[in-house]
């Protein structure tokens, strides 16, 4: 035999009729508040069965009156409350009426677990806290040579200027990365990234990045390029992914970084390797999601996150493996571009 339709939803339901007796509630709503499956919930006050109070102390349908108030309303929106036992449910109501400004004939209520909420609302404040770490150390930089420099320029050697000048200019760019970045976490998250592909040359990306990131560090980097394969992607959004894994393996790693460039069956094979401690096997999965770090290198924390989120938009796949000599090899396997018809 079917089980009900209530029964089918993945949130937990109760339905009263006209004179506030539940007339249906399914076994998630049961579980959530607490009934055993012998309790009998048929016919008792909706208010009864409904035990959710606020941080006062006061009762759902106390608050709220779902068979008073204005009789065009037609929903009460969800709000936060709390079991007897302090774990907090998302509840929502829907009122149905046979005609506006006439009593509601049923009210069926939605109950949800709070702790998906509680998780993104985590997940906020770790974005605050991470945008403001990351956003003090550049902007401290900033001000104090742009405030040197109005208030001591006569006092400063070329040298000197030139030093502060090119200090700037990094805090600048630095700036810039991790406002991309966040406007990039932003999109994948809502489903919002807008690609412009066209094949794109891998190698000359990664000669760029090679050239930037060298640089920065004193580390060597070193690309081998076995082939030179044209991605079907969007150049800027490459970019960001080689420039996100080679500067990982810097942060990250020991020794020599490499960056190498080969060519598969209908894909690139983009392979960044370090020689430093390696990441766990047992944390693996855990290095793409957001605000994850390892060691004591620092930064966002949302690198690999975008590389796995942009990577994965253009069709392709990250994987995390261990590197030969020891430390970390994340391989990329990205499509190639169709070539050009024959003319």
């Amino acid at each position: 035999m079917d089980p009900e339709p209530i029964e089918l939803l993945p949130d937990g339901a109760l339905v009263a009729g006209a004179e506030g007796q539940v007339l249906a509630c399914n076994g998630v709503a049961r579980r959530m508040l607490g009934l055993d499956v012998e309790t009998t919930v048929i016919d008792r006050p909706l208010e009864e069965v409904l035990a959710l109070v606020d941080q006062d102390g006061r009762s759902w349908c106390a608050v709220n009156r779902p068979y008073a108030g204005l009789g065009a309303r037609t929903g009460i929106p969800e709000q936060a409350w709390w079991l007897t036992d302090g774990t907090e449910v998302l509840v929502a109501a829907r009122l149905h009426r046979v005609d506006r400004y006439q009593p509601p004939t049923r009210v069926a209520v939605s109950l949800r677990s709070g702790r998906g909420r509680a998780r993104l609302d985590r997940e906020r404040s770790d974005l605050v806290a991470t945008v403001a770490h990351e956003l003090r150390s550049p902007l401290t930089g900033l001000k104090g040579f742009v405030g040197a420099l109005l208030h001591r320029w006569d006092e400063l050697d070329d040298d000197q200027r030139q030093l502060m000048l090119t200090t700037v200019s990094a805090d600048a760019d630095r700036l810039s990365r991790l406002i991309t970045e966040l406007l990039d976490v932003a999109r994948i998250d809502t489903g919002r990234l807008q690609l412009h592909r066209w094949p794109t040359d891998v190698v000359r990306l990664a000669e760029r990045v090679v050239e930037s990131v060298q640089v920065t560090t004193s580390r060597r980097i070193q690309l081998v390029a076995d082939a030179r394969p044209l991605l079907d992607a969007d150049p800027d959004k490459a970019l960001q992914v080689l420039t996100n894994l080679v500067e990982n393996g810097v942060r990250h790693g020991e020794g020599t970084v490499r960056l190498a460039v080969r060519s598969d069956e209908g894909s690139a094979q983009i392979v960044v390797t370090d020689e430093g401690a390696g990441i766990p096997a047992a944390q693996r999965a855990r290095a793409f999601t957001k605000f994850w770090t390892a060691g004591v290198g620092g930064g966002s924390g949302l690198g690999l996150y975008i590389v796995n989120g942009l990577v994965r938009a253009h069709g392709g796949e990250v994987a995390i493996e261990d590197a030969p000599a020891g430390g970390a090899q994340i391989r990329v396997t990205w499509p190639l571009a169709e070539a050009a018809p024959a003319t």
